[in-house]
C-alpha cells in the first residue's frame, strides 16, 4: 500500500468525547481532514456544534450528541445513535477527561474532587470502550484510542500534587494494555495518547498564569508549551492504517518530558 493512502480515513467513522474542546476538537478536525465522518460527543452542546460544523466544512458528515461519560445510559445512546446513523463505528477516542480542582496532597485531598476526576476520566473511559468495542467485535476490526496523560507514566507532584488524576491516569494506561491484549486477535487495535503540556482549557485557566506556564516550560525538554493542533499527527497514526500491526502503544507526546 503507498504509504499516504495508510493514512486515508475515506468511508470510515469516528466518535469522539469530549469532541467540543481542546484535543478533542483537534482529533475531530483531523480524523475529517483525513477524510472520516464524525459523531462528537460532548456536555458543551454549543462548542460540540462548533466542533461538528468544523466537520461539515471539511465536506464530511457530522453528528453532534451530548453526552455526559459518567453516565453509562448516555454513553450507550451514543454509541446507539452513532451505528443508527452510520452503521458502523472504525475509530474511537475516549478523550473526555478534567484536571483535579485544586492541586493539593492525598492528605487534603476532598472525597468529592477525588470521586469527581475519577468518575470521568477513568469510569468514563470504561463505557466509552465498552460500547465502541461491541460494535468493533460485531465488525471484526476497529481502532480504540484512550486518551491518558504522560502523568500516567510517572508522578506528577514535580510539578503540582494531582493524585487523582494520576490515579486515573496510570489506571488508562494499564485498560489500554488489557485490551489490547483481550483483542488482539479481532483486528481491533487499541492504543493510548500520553500527551504532556499541550494548550488547552484541561488546566483550569492554568496557561493563563505567567508562573505556571515558565514552570512547565522548564520542565519540558523542548522549552515550550505544545499548540494543541500538534496533536492531529499522532492521533492519525493511531487511527489509520498506518498502525495496523500496533497494539497496546502508550504514545507519548510530551516534549521529552518522560525521557528525563
Amino acid at each position: 500500500m503507498n504509504v499516504m493512502k495508510m493514512f486515508d480515513l475515506a468511508g470510515q467513522v469516528a466518535v469522539i468525547t469530549g469532541a467540543g474542546n481542546g484535543l478533542g476538537y483537534q482529533f475531530a478536525e483531523a480524523m475529517a481532514e483525513a477524510g472520516a465522518d464524525v459523531v462528537c460527543a460532548d456536555i458543551d452542546m454549543q462548542n460540540n456544534e462548533a466542533t461538528a460544523e468544523r466537520v461539515r466544512e471539511l465536506g464530511r458528515k457530522a453528528l453532534t450528541i451530548r453526552c455526559d461519560v459518567t453516565r453509562e445510559a448516555e454513553v450507550f445512546a451514543l454509541f446507539q445513535a452513532a451505528d443508527k446513523e452510520f452503521g458502523r463505528v472504525d475509530i474511537a477516542f475516549a478523550n473526555a477527561g478534567i484536571a483535579d480542582q485544586t492541586p493539593q496532597p492525598l492528605h487534603d485531598y476532598p472525597t468529592d474532587n477525588w470521586n469527581a476526576v475519577l468518575a470521568v476520566n477513568l469510569q468514563g473511559v470504561f463505557y466509552t470502550d465498552r460500547e465502541a468495542l461491541k460494535i468493533m467485535v460485531r465488525q471484526r476490526r476497529g481502532k480504540l484510542i484512550n486518551v491518558a496523560s504522560m502523568w500516567g507514566l510517572a508522578g506528577a507532584s514535580s510539578v503540582a500534587p494531582i493524585p487523582a488524576y494520576n490515579a486515573a491516569k496510570g489506571a488508562v494506561v494499564n485498560l489500554t494494555r488489557e485490551l489490547a491484549l483481550e483483542y488482539a486477535t479481532q483486528n481491533i487495535q487499541v492504543n493510548a495518547i500520553c500527551p504532556g503540556f499541550f494548550r488547552t482549557r484541561l488546566a483550569n485557566g492554568s496557561y493563563d498564569d505567567p508562573e505556571f506556564v515558565a514552570a512547565v516550560t522548564a520542565f519540558t525538554p523542548m522549552d515550550r508549551v505544545a499548540d494543541a493542533s500538534e496533536i492531529k499527527g499522532t492521533a492519525l497514526y493511531l487511527a489509520s492504517h498506518a498502525s495496523s500491526f500496533t497494539t497496546g502503544l502508550m504514545l507519548v507526546t510530551d516534549g521529552g518530558c518522560m525521557a528525563k
